[in-house]
């Protein structure tokens, strides 16, 4: 158990280190492509498509090493590209060295985000709160990093705040190959398709949050700045205090998914984003805004966790893949909300007709939740099996049949190489 614990701590500080930075590029990066580099809105575009593609296509494969090798370097390797990704950006004169640095961004995205969360999954029978206290982390090192970029970018310009991006990142992969408890790799694992079919309910449910929620968020992000006409700072403090959200209620929230159970949190977290949606359409100002947005980020803090835990816990052992796939349904949801949302937003009245789209979809999301948790076969509430006496002889309690039948075998301690699958 103590050493489940340091591996915790050392998956979520290398969260904390990699996700800030992550979160305050795609704030900054379409703002300084254009002031700064002279991009057109086509290249701005194109630019960020790219850098979606590419994480898109390198999830499967990162889904398939992270089962494969130690998943701890190959986030690190991850986290190395993440970095080269910065300094590609902080270096560069034009354009061109912007969309190699997207190349490397998208690519160590997937090798980072796959292979760390299939780590902390490792994780979830000691700690039911696992993902939990992940997202905590996630949410901290957000805010933090965007405090700290809002004070310094007057002083170091957007290229410093890159530099300084660049140098977390290095830091996160430092820490990811720190070897702390032992490693495990994955023989005879379902192959990609197998686990996608019987992951698929559960995935529909997370693109659709996905979707949503970056759909809210670029919406909000355009109608503060073209329609409440606010500058960079000014936008920045209403996003804060929902990122502060993250990093303080997921712990409490697992707490309650723990009396009320996964079903009706998910389905309540949907209801209260659907009332957010509707409520922005209406909201008069910034200030309302910003406490529709901390509702929002608490019912995202309630939900993104408990998906998590429900996808690692019907994947079996095949943890890699398995966050592979949740990867890939989590951006194909934010690709198609995102377009969605800024083509309705330049129609008229595209905004409140956006926001009820949302309403619209989470509302469906909601009704959806109880039958998809029943089809992938996990337990309607979270157990923590090296608390439960009885699941000493039966580890495999509380995942799907099929999954225990998948004869994932994992060898503690060593870095061979699995069969293929």
């Amino acid at each position: 158990m103590g050493a489940a614990l340091k591996r915790g701590e050392q998956n979520e500080l290398a969260a904390m280190l990699t996700k800030g930075p992550v979160e305050v590029l795609d704030f900054f990066l379409p703002l300084w492509v254009g002031s700064q580099l002279g991009a057109s809105a086509g290249e701005v575009g194109a630019l960020t498509a790219l850098e979606t593609l590419v994480s898109f296509l390198v999830r499967p494969l990162a889904g398939h090493l992270a089962d494969r090798h130690d998943r701890g370097r190959v986030a690190a390797v991850g986290a190395v590209l993440y970095g080269l990704s910065f300094v590609g950006y902080a270096a560069a004169p034009g354009i061109g060295l912007a969309y190699v640095a997207a190349v490397l961004g998208g690519a160590g995205g997937a090798l980072f985000w796959v292979a760390l969360r299939a780590r902390v999954g490792e994780g979830l029978l000691d700690d039911s709160g696992a993902f939990s206290k992940l997202f905590a982390a996630e949410g901290g090192g957000t805010w933090i990093a965007f405090v700290a970029a809002m004070i310094l970018i007057k002083y170091i310009d957007y290229r410093g705040v890159f530099w300084l991006s660049a140098i977390a990142c290095l830091a996160a992969a430092v820490v990811m190959l720190l070897r702390i408890g032992e490693n495990q790799v994955v023989e005879n694992a379902p192959k990609l398709r197998q686990l996608g079919k019987r992951l698929r309910p559960m995935l529909v449910l997370v693109a659709i949050t996905a979707m949503v929620e970056a759909g809210i968020a670029l919406l909000l992000l355009m109608h503060l700045q073209r329609g409440h006409q606010l500058n960079l700072g000014q936008i920045a403090a209403v996003f804060l205090p929902g990122f502060i959200v993250y990093s303080l209620l997921p712990d409490v929230l697992h707490k309650v998914v723990r009396r009320i159970g996964r079903p009706l949190m998910l389905s309540l977290a949907m209801l209260v984003s659907t009332a957010f949606a509707l409520g922005l359409s209406f909201a008069p100002d910034p200030k309302v805004i910003t406490v529709l947005w901390i509702l929002s980020a608490a019912a995202f803090a309630a939900a993104m966790p408990v998906e998590q835990a429900i996808v690692t816990e019907a994947a079996g052992l095949s943890l890699g893949r398995a966050m592979g796939v949740y990867e890939s349904a989590t951006l194909l949801g934010a690709t198609i909300g995102t377009f969605a949302a800024g083509q309705l937003y330049d129609t008229g009245g595209g905004w409140r007709v956006a926001c009820w789209g949302a309403a619209g979809v989470l509302l469906l999301g909601s009704i959806l939740v109880s039958g998809a948790i029943r089809r992938v076969g996990v337990a309607k509430f979270p157990v923590e099996h090296s608390k439960t006496p009885e699941n000493s002889e039966n580890p495999g309690q509380g995942m799907p049949e099929d999954g225990a039948k998948s004869a994932n075998e994992v060898k503690p301690g060593t870095n061979n190489q699995a069969k293929d699958a």
